[in-house]
């Protein structure tokens, strides 16, 4: 039901807020609740939950797949929500694969990329410091709780609630965690590129945030645990700001985990940066170049220009 708001703030005053102002503004809120849900439902997975009581022991995390459907469906919901709240005034891009994706392909003015990568940063660590602000607690319980390495008396696990890391398979490499990243963010702008597309079968009704948050979940259930798929600069940077603050030191910056890999920060800044650009060329190769064709010969003709005629020969 539509209901009539007064502003807040008289009119006269919300005018520098009509402009880029007011689109950074969203990017940030729209970030911040991205990242409060999604790092949110990590720490209830991995700190929360076991810690309370409702686990097997105070460390028990990730005895079965439901745990990660949790964390995924957690992210899906915090991308979604983060749409709805962002997308009338920004278009809620919430991640800088999709702002330089856009300045590629759509038209998006290369003058508001910069802005808005800033604005999707400082919501993502505003948002991660409020996670760790209600569960700070529960973090350290873990952390004291937990065996193993420990750095400044945190352990991987907790870093985990906030920035993503590489699966020990990797064996300290960098290819298989850039190319899971690639991989990853090309999928979520080709189909955020499908959902958007008017041309093709677009999503009605304002449905296009959830379906956005069902691609992410898609890609956390498919290609997760390779490397938390962070498929989001911001949304791995700015929290990564925030643990390397609060005293995670070295797993947060340069990101290494002694015998584990190391020097790991700027893979999930660089691979999405690349898989979000050859996720939407791909998309406008194979689909949206056609669309458009489709359109331009479904155009009416020129005025004084008439339509060829066919006969049942083909002449």
């Amino acid at each position: 039901m539509a209901v009539e708001i007064p502003a807040i703030i008289k009119p006269s005053r919300l005018r520098s807020r009509g402009g880029l102002l007011g689109e950074c503004l969203a990017e940030f809120l729209g970030t911040f609740v991205l990242i409060c849900f999604g790092c949110g439902v990590v720490a209830m997975a991995v700190a929360a939950l076991p810690g309370s009581g409702r686990a097997a022991t105070p460390t028990t995390i990730f005895l079965a797949a439901g745990d990660w459907l949790l964390i995924s469906w957690g992210w899906a919901f915090g991308v979604a929500f983060g749409v709805y709240v962002g997308g009338g005034v920004s278009g809620a891009h919430l991640n800088p694969a999709v702002t330089l994706a856009m300045a590629v392909r759509r038209g998006f003015s290369w003058a508001k990329v910069l802005p808005y990568w800033f604005s999707q940063v400082v919501g993502a660590l505003t948002g991660a410091a409020l996670v760790y602000l209600v569960y700070h607690d529960a973090i350290s319980a873990y952390d004291h709780a937990a065996p193993g390495p420990k750095v400044n008396g945190h352990t991987n696990a907790t870093f985990s609630i906030f920035a993503t890391f590489p699966a020990a398979y990797f064996h300290g490499g960098v290819w298989g965690p850039l190319i899971d990243q690639v991989v990853g963010t090309a999928f979520l702008l080709m189909l955020i590129s499908a959902v958007l597309d008017v041309r093709n079968q677009a999503v009605k009704a304002n449905l296009a945030p959830l379906i956005v948050g069902f691609v992410v979940a898609a890609i956390g259930m498919s290609y997760g645990a390779n490397a938390g798929y962070a498929i989001n600069p911001a949304r791995d940077f700015g929290p990564r700001l925030l643990t390397y603050a609060v005293g995670w030191n070295s797993l947060a910056f340069p990101g290494s985990v002694p015998g584990g890999y190391s020097g790991y920060w700027w893979i999930p800044i660089v691979g999405p940066l690349i898989g979000g650009v050859v996720g939407i060329v791909v998309y406008d190769l194979f689909i949206g170049d056609v669309l458009l064709l489709r359109a331009e010969l479904a155009e009416l003709p020129e005025p004084g220009r008439a339509t060829p005629v066919r006969t049942a020969d083909g002449e």
